[in-house]
């Protein structure tokens, strides 16, 4: 009979050093490249693991997320521990909750991380009896909030199908291409879901940057412009250096493209010459009446129909910009519904530009306050912007 294995994820080299340390008794160390490699393992070979041991923020991609998709695979549970740089007390209490075993937060003595782990595995039964009697609940939309989101979304699709139709023949004629393109976002509970949209650029949009060069009168960064060969990736350099292998890609069919390295282009010329063109040449004349007046916003009442979405909630943000938004100070943001519109829209409104910082403390204070009637209430604060197109 094998040996007991705990499955280790996205450790260090300090972690997986102090874990090699430690004595677990009859059980091995077994790295696993990823959670979906660690299922594919262990629904294949029937692997005989008891407990699983993951690096990373608590509300991140190797955090508690972890703990559904293994549950959507239909995986035994089994002892789930989170070693992690920084968390405060809140957030360990959200992650025990959650159901993880237990969080591990550096500076960790190595016996302390022996003694509890072997503790858990061995006495596991009475534990998780323990964990079922309590079991931790994720945000689940209310019953009346999900029916006016179903009611609301289907009403206006209803009533503006006579447009959609129009719009998607005029995309489909002025370019080749897909309609509908979507891209990832994480929402609720850091759930990641598919994204849609019309589609507003010709599929080639990152490579069409590089026909722009003639109209370099304000000296667009060299780097950039001349970066931009037909032989250049389609991926970030961050993407380049974790493998080569997109891991922010916005998909329209056959095609797809990195999203994290437009948003680092589009900010880089920014205050450039593009600045003085008036018609970006990448979007489509449809596209450019679709984003103005938001249009291409619509398709994500079909989100709010599948339930990734309500109408009212804190934006879902893309995988890269949400992974930077997991340390205590804004993870509360997550714990709320995602929408198409929400408070920090409302606040918008005729204040004038917004930062960053400000737009995510909104997002946490509507996360601690919001309800149904909340709800309600900013919606008819914020009706003309209920699709307010976000920077993309």
């Amino acid at each position: 009979m094998s040996a007991p294995i705990i499955a280790v994820l996205n450790t260090d080299d300090e972690s997986l050093r102090l874990l090699e340390s430690c004595n677990f008794n009859t059980a091995v160390l077994k790295r696993f490249t990823s959670v979906i490699d660690l299922c594919a393992q262990w629904s294949i070979h029937e692997l005989p693991i008891v407990a699983i041991i993951s690096q990373g923020e608590i509300m991140g991609s190797y955090g508690i997320s972890i703990l559904d998709f293994l549950q959507k695979k239909g995986l035994q549970r089994i002892p789930f521990f989170i070693i992690t740089k920084f968390a405060n007390e809140n957030m360990k209490s959200v992650a025990l909750n959650a159901g993880v075993t237990d969080v591990f937060v550096y500076p960790i003595e190595s016996k302390s991380l022996e003694i509890r782990i072997n503790f858990c595995i061995h006495y596991w039964v009475q534990i998780n009896k323990s964990f079922q009697k309590n079991d931790f609940k994720p945000y689940k939309t209310p019953l009346f909030k999900r029916i006016f989101d179903i009611f609301f979304a289907s009403s206006v699709l209803i009533v503006l199908s006579p447009i959609l139709i129009l719009v998607i023949l005029a995309v489909a004629i002025e370019s080749k291409g897909p309609v509908f393109y979507y891209s990832l976002r994480v929402g609720t509970g850091y759930k990641i879901f598919k994204f849609f949209k019309f589609r507003s650029m010709y599929v080639n949009a990152d490579q069409r940057l590089k026909d722009l060069k003639h109209l370099n009168q304000y000296n667009i960064d060299a780097t950039i412009s001349d970066s931009l060969t037909d032989d250049s990736p389609v991926i970030c350099d961050w993407c380049m250096a974790s493998g080569g292998v997109c891991r922010f890609p916005v998909y329209a069919d056959n095609h797809h493209w990195c999203e994290k390295k437009y948003s680092i282009l589009k900010k880089a010329t920014a205050n450039a010459a593009f600045i003085k063109i008036k018609d970006d040449p990448r979007v489509t004349k449809v596209g450019k009446i679709l984003r103005n007046t938001s249009i291409d916003e619509l398709p994500q009442l079909l989100n709010v129909l599948i339930g990734d979405m309500s109408i009212v909630g804190n934006r879902p943000l893309p995988v890269y910009e949400a992974e930077k938004l997991t340390t205590d100070k804004y993870a509360l943001r997550f714990m709320a519904p995602a929408g198409i519109t929400g408070l920090w829209q409302v606040e918008k409104r005729g204040k004038g530009a917004m930062s960053e910082e400000e737009r995510l403390l909104l997002d946490n204070d509507y996360a601690k306050n919001h309800s149904f009637f909340y709800d309600i209430l900013l919606i008819l604060k914020t009706v003309p912007a209920l699709f307010q197109k976000e920077s993309v």
